[in-house]
């Protein structure tokens, strides 16, 4: 190839996702000395982590673990951080990459808002709103920021519930905007579009979980005492709704059955692969329960326990000893009896049918690939694997894909536990930088 041939690598990066994928790879890009531009689509980075209580083996506070991460890239010089924001195109332009970037409206200057709360405070819609970030389990007001330690903290006003941004029937003077201080709310606010150019993209744009009403044998939706491993885990969490107790219909559960592989394994929502996860997981909420209401009955239903990783296996067996049953075997179905729940399985390891009441059933959902991935990658070309996930170059190389200056990381590539998905964005830094630093 001549010199005259070779193109400018354009020395900064995009990542597309603010979990602890995203906001790992843009960190250590920053690092080394590059503009990253990092795309969230809610008003906060910190994506499923931030919802977690504990992570597993080692039960570290989750929150005290992302917490100064989150802080740090809202803060790093060298990261331009585009949260309540989306891609609308990304293309490649030669060597490079195009992508037009909306930034939705908030409806607050967050230049002027200090993040008080006073707007969510005077909101007449304050408590009647579900929580997404609580799985809504809690309620907000139409002006909110999702968790208390959101990173930017400001808040944003929720234009599909907002009378004055849906209907205009907060009357002439909104009480949100009479008790910002600040003069921070600012309904006339407009979507932007920003178009950056960069030399490398990294996707890290997370997973959903699989919908339990899929199942509805398993009574998910039906049954207020049938929730999922998500919903538990805002329950437990000193930051949820119920500051922390595990309460149902206001009582503490005297008894509490496990399910495993719920959208996982199974051939009837082909969903074949392992989720990897939740047999952790669960054996993690199990531990909760057992530490928060230790006379409570606890029963794990389960398939096989893939206890693989470091620590993992060693987690596994402590919990068995701390009292938790585990039966071979998954549920046919749940049903109703008085105000507990019966879950009806075959023990396939004693050949036997057994009930077994229950005032919480709790479920644990797969990882899925996100609704919107097919959009994202019909704009960069991206290739899928049969499970829908992103597709890498190779079995041996998680990280490439089949487009050259793309990159993977996190659970958009598979499921993975969280010191998987922060290896992976590591390495993808490392290439992403490594392309841009070549100049050429």
């Amino acid at each position: 190839m001549s010199e005259k041939s070779l193109e400018d690598i354009i020395p900064e990066v995009l990542v597309i996702g603010g979990g602890i994928a995203g906001m790992q790879a843009a960190l250590e890009v920053a690092e080394k000395g590059f503009k990253t531009y990092l795309v969230e689509k809610t008003p906060s980075v910190g994506g499923r982590m931030a919802q977690l209580d504990k992570t597993f083996p080692t039960l570290d506070c989750a929150a005290c673990t992302i917490t100064p991460r989150m802080v740090e890239t809202g803060n790093h010089p060298n990261i331009e951080l585009l949260t309540y924001s989306e891609i609308k195109s990304i293309e490649k332009d030669g060597t490079n990459f195009k992508a037009v970037i909306k930034k939705n409206p908030r409806y607050v200057d967050v230049k002027k808002c200090a993040g008080c709360g006073a707007c969510a405070e005077a909101c007449v819609l304050k408590g009647k709103i579900p929580n997404e970030f609580d799985e809504s389990k809690g309620k907000r007001s139409a002006a909110y920021v999702p968790f208390p330690q959101a990173v930017p903290l400001k808040y944003t006003i929720d234009p599909q519930r907002c009378l004055t941004v849906t209907k205009g029937k907060c009357g002439k003077s909104p009480k949100c905007k009479e008790a910002c201080k600040a003069g921070a709310i600012d309904f006339g606010q407009k979507e932007e579009m920003l178009e950056v150019k960069v030399g490398a993209v990294i996707v890290a744009t997370g997973y959903d979980l699989f919908d339990a009403k899929q199942k509805p044998e398993l009574g998910y939706g039906k049954y207020d005492n049938v929730i999922t491993g998500l919903e538990f885990e805002r329950l437990v969490s000193s930051s949820g709704p119920t500051k922390g107790d595990i309460l149902i219909n206001g009582k503490k559960p005297k008894s509490v059955v496990f399910v495993q592989c719920v959208g996982s394994r199974d051939h009837t929502v082909n969903n074949e692969y392992c989720s990897r996860v939740c047999c952790m997981y669960t054996a993690k909420q199990a531990h909760l329960v057992r530490d928060k209401i230790p006379d409570a009955k606890v029963t794990i239903c389960y398939i096989d326990i893939r206890a693989f990783g470091k620590g993992f296996e060693e987690f596994y067996e402590r919990v068995q000893k701390e009292g938790v049953v585990y039966r071979r075997g998954l549920p046919s179905e749940i049903y109703k009896k008085d105000d507990k729940v019966v879950v009806k399985a075959e023990d396939t390891l004693a050949g036997e049918i057994y009930e077994e009441e229950a005032d919480l059933v709790v479920l644990a959902t797969g990882i899925m690939p996100r609704k919107d991935s097919k959009a994202l990658s019909e704009m960069l070309g991206l290739e899928h694997t049969p499970d829908k996930f992103y597709a890498e170059k190779d079995p041996q190389d998680i990280i490439n894909t089949n487009v050259d200056g793309v990159y993977l990381a996190g659970c958009c590539q598979g499921p993975k536990d969280i010191p998987d998905a922060v290896a992976q964005a590591s390495g993808a830094a490392a290439l992403a930088a490594k392309r841009i630093a070549k100049k050429k």
